[in-house]
């Protein structure tokens, strides 16, 4: 899994790279062009709709992972659905590191009880 979390943060940085030139080239202005496309129901709306989604369920997933996690919950799950990809890029590395690769922990949370018939 270190391979896989390693990618994560190759992707991230390759993320950030890309975000600061559009930043420096056009300015923080995401939000009206992002709805903007999808209220006229072309293709790049379409695939903002889409992406909008996958931010619904990654926030969906960071507080049900997180359900016992108190105001940090919530906190994740606001970066979760506002960070996307430079959020999760950054959190299942963390979280891969901080549960020793175990995946099971890592998807579904610390309080998993494991394998129902091992």
């Amino acid at each position: 899994m270190r391979g896989f979390a390693f990618f994560c943060l190759v992707l991230w940085a390759m993320l950030a790279a890309y975000t600061s030139i559009t930043i420096a080239n056009h300015g923080l202005g995401l939000l009206p062009i992002f709805f903007g496309d999808i209220a006229e129901m072309g293709w790049p709306g379409q695939f903002n709709f889409d992406f909008f989604l996958m931010l619904i369920l990654s926030a969906g997933w960071t507080a049900w992972r997180n359900r016992n996690g108190g105001t940090a919950r919530w906190v994740l799950t606001f970066f979760a659905m506002f960070g996307g990809a430079g959020f999760l890029l950054v959190y299942l590395p963390y979280l891969i590191y901080k549960n020793n690769g175990d995946m099971a922990i890592v998807l579904l949370g610390p309080e998993y009880p494991g394998d129902p018939n091992p």
